[in-house]
């Protein structure tokens, strides 16, 4: 199977072969795919290298690498909420908590492209004060479907994003995040960095957050939020109306 590497700032990923599908998640700039299906158009299959997140790209969006590329590690991550690239001499805005694959010179080769960092990358470090400042970061982004960057993001897009700066690699969805990590039995034993899960009336996950102590929790509902946390669940900061049944804690540090 081919592999690719994402040299755009943000890559949607989508149900189908078609502009007009669902956006089911998106791959952030530098991020590396496998190609697993060509389909008609320039549209191909994808399957994501760090969550194995699978759907359907433009070709356009993507370079072919070589596989001693694909398999190197993550060492860095862009840390500006905008941070400037050049590729092929040309500069290009890529969002916060891109990973990506180089050393510490300044330029790299992706391909048939030539990337310049303008700008210092950092290596994912794991610390309290740096996830708190991480997640703040994104503090009153839009709620967006499928969305992983500053720009627009959804729940669990919010806190892979987050975690993966730390060096902390989480699964791509909800449910999914929430069968990782050790289970906290009591919301009043929680510490900074917990997640926080929320299920709908028919016992599904379907919603995420971080835990910023026993008493708050920053999220992405509407938009990145931080709102109070019980017992119970979430209470709308502005509204007092209750949002999410709290469902289960888990511990990732």
């Amino acid at each position: 199977m081919p592999y690719a590497i994402t040299v755009v700032p943000v890559m949607p990923l989508r149900a189908e072969p078609a502009h007009r599908s669902e956006m089911i998640s998106q791959a952030l700039w530098g991020e590396c795919v496998t190609i697993t299906v060509h389909g008609q158009d320039g549209w191909v299959k994808v399957k994501c290298q760090y969550d194995e997140y699978e759907g359907w790209v433009t070709v356009n969006h993507l370079e072919i690498i070589e596989e001693e590329l694909f398999n190197a590690p993550y060492t860095h991550y862009t840390a500006k909420w905008a941070n400037t690239v050049s590729m092929n001499g040309q500069p290009m805005q890529v969002p916060l908590g891109c990973l990506v694959k180089t050393t510490d010179e300044a330029v790299t080769v992706w391909g048939k492209y030539t990337v310049q960092f303008e700008e210092s990358l950092l290596k994912p470090f794991l610390d309290e004060a740096g996830l708190r400042e991480r997640a703040f970061q994104f503090l009153n982004t839009a709620y967006l479907w499928g969305g992983k960057s500053v720009y627009g993001v959804d729940c669990s897009g919010f806190t892979q994003t987050v975690f993966k700066t730390l060096g902390i690699s989480l699964m791509r969805d909800a449910y999914q995040q929430a069968a990782q990590g050790t289970v906290v039995d009591f919301l009043q034993e929680v510490r900074l960095g917990d997640l926080a899960f929320f299920d709908n009336e028919a016992g599904r996950i379907t919603h995420v957050g971080i835990l910023l102590n026993d008493q708050e929790i920053i999220h992405s509902s509407g938009r990145v939020r931080v709102d109070p946390i019980d017992n119970q669940g979430i209470i709308n900061s502005e509204t007092g109306v209750r949002t999410h049944n709290l469902r289960i804690i888990k511990r990732y540090i």
